[in-house]
């Protein structure tokens, strides 16, 4: 009989390929906040896009800054990552 030890790690695959959906997961979650947020808006899947395409003026200014502000927020929450929530 050898002495030799083999190194098992249990569920490191499935763990692996499931981190993808972890990262969904969260990005669904800061989106679904951001509809909360944002009732009356629609918000598309890319943030980016929203910020990019958005007409300034096209909402009272209030209404133009609070908008802004959340989602500049929570694109910048998904690109930090799970847990970063200021």
């Amino acid at each position: 009989m050898s002495n030799i030890s083999v190194f098992r790690v249990p569920g490191f695959a499935r763990r692996r390929a499931g981190g993808g959906r972890v990262a969904d997961d969260w990005a669904g979650h800061v989106r679904s906040e951001l509809a909360l947020d944002l009732p009356d808006e629609d918000i598309g899947e890319d943030l980016d896009d929203c910020l990019d395409l958005y007409e300034m003026g096209s909402k009272p200014r209030c209404e133009e800054v609070e908008y802004l502000g959340l989602v500049r927020d929570a694109r910048d929450r998904l690109l930090r990552g799970r847990g970063s929530k200021p």
